[in-house]
């Protein structure tokens, strides 16, 4: 690690450190990351450790390789994040970050550090590539189980136009101040023009002007939008479907994966989402033996429904498991040599898991699965038929 920025984060970290949990098991490969675990984005941070643990707590069961997984906290905050890394300082294979802008802040000191990470849920570009613009300069050692922010452009495009009935006029509601929405907002943009659906109207916001809609919403009306995109995490997309319902307007709505936990949001009601829909990569409904099991586990730890962020987690323990056991990782050996392992691994394997069949990375750490479109009814995610 480069000694300027370690000075210039000493007092925090003395700070940071003085409550941080004693050193991790003997014998146990360390599984260190962070996440929102307070604050607006909690809902996504909280899914992922409680998905990660129940994963950690499985694989110890069964005698062979040892995990032991710390998350700390990092408020969906860069800095916090760095933070964060810092008090993991003996973690030895990870899972990054469960949001885009810390996972970004964080992926080069993985790659300088040469540890290998797997995010859950740190969709975009940044996360992977220093030049993202370019598509180049990828890391190498950090990898996404979720989709990246342009597969999910894309593919909610293309859901769009192979399925009319939703909507023919499409506006575009993104955060322009996010790298997770502006992601999805440019390839689903690029995407429709290719496919040839008609964009009527674009609306944007940032933190500042985060809650009240009513513009954004009473311009796409004008357009005579019958199909509101919005590629947007589930706080701010509850308020915009309390506001259209106050507006009188009634467009299908579309969303991506930051619309899982919306259900679950402390005040929100549910039916507003009805007739939602979403491209995501799991269903809590279907009804194969493993997402049963892990949906019994979570709700019988949580009292909820895992979303897709916890599956993804889930997923990520499992495929690093996968990759230990192939590649012959022992708990002594240094973060280094498993990173070196998992990484060939990773860029050869064939994983299946909750969140996919046959998974497979790309070199630069990008996963290849198929998402699925989800539709919300009677308060619950449930599979679209095509």
């Amino acid at each position: 690690m480069k000694n300027g920025l370690k000075k210039a984060l000493v007092v925090a970290l003395a700070a940071a450190m003085a409550s941080a949990p004693a050193a991790l098991a003997d014998g146990a490969i360390k599984i260190g990351g962070s996440g929102p675990l307070t604050g607006g984005a909690a809902v996504y941070g909280q899914a992922v450790k409680n998905a990660a643990e129940i994963a950690v707590e499985e694989v110890n069961a069964l005698g062979g390789l040892q995990f032991e997984l710390q998350m700390e906290d990092d408020a969906h905050d860069p800095e916090k994040a760095v933070n964060a890394y810092y008090v993991l300082d003996d973690m030895q294979v990870s899972l990054a970050t469960v949001t885009s802008s810390p996972g970004a802040a964080v992926a080069p000191m993985y790659a300088e550090d040469h540890i290998f990470a797997i995010t859950p849920s740190g969709s975009s570009l940044d996360v992977i590539y220093a030049d993202s613009a370019n598509l180049s300069g990828a890391y190498g050692n950090v990898f996404q189980m979720c989709f990246t922010d342009p597969n999910q452009g894309t593919a909610s495009a293309d859901y769009i136009k192979a399925h009319e009935n939703l909507g023919s006029k499409i506006a575009i509601i993104y955060k322009n101040d996010d790298n997770y929405s502006t992601g999805i907002f440019n390839t689903f943009k690029a995407e429709a023009a290719v496919v040839g659906l008609e964009v009527v109207y674009e609306g944007t916001f940032d933190d500042s002007n985060a809650s009240d809609f009513t513009v954004q919403l009473g311009q796409a009306q004008a357009a005579e939008a019958d199909l509101v995109f919005l590629p947007i995490y589930y706080q701010p997309a509850s308020l915009i479907l309390q506001q259209a319902q106050a507006a009188g307007y009634a467009p299908t709505f579309f969303g991506v994966d930051g619309m899982d936990g919306i259900l679950t949001l402390e005040g929100f009601d549910a039916s507003l989402a009805e007739g939602v829909y979403l491209l995501t990569p799991f269903n809590a409904d279907a009804e194969d033996e493993q997402t049963k099991n892990f949906v019994a586990k979570y709700t019988e730890k949580t009292g909820e429904v895992p979303n897709q962020f916890a599956a993804d987690a889930y997923d990520c323990v499992y495929a690093i498991a996968q990759a230990c056991e192939a590649g012959g990782v022992t708990a002594d050996m240094s973060a280094q040599e498993i990173c070196d392992i998992l990484v060939e691994q990773f860029t050869t394997m064939t994983f299946n898991g909750l969140t996919g069949t046959e998974m497979t990375w790309a070199p630069t750490g990008e996963v290849s699965k198929t998402a699925k479109a989800m539709i919300i009814q009677n308060g619950a995610y449930v599979g679209v038929e095509d």
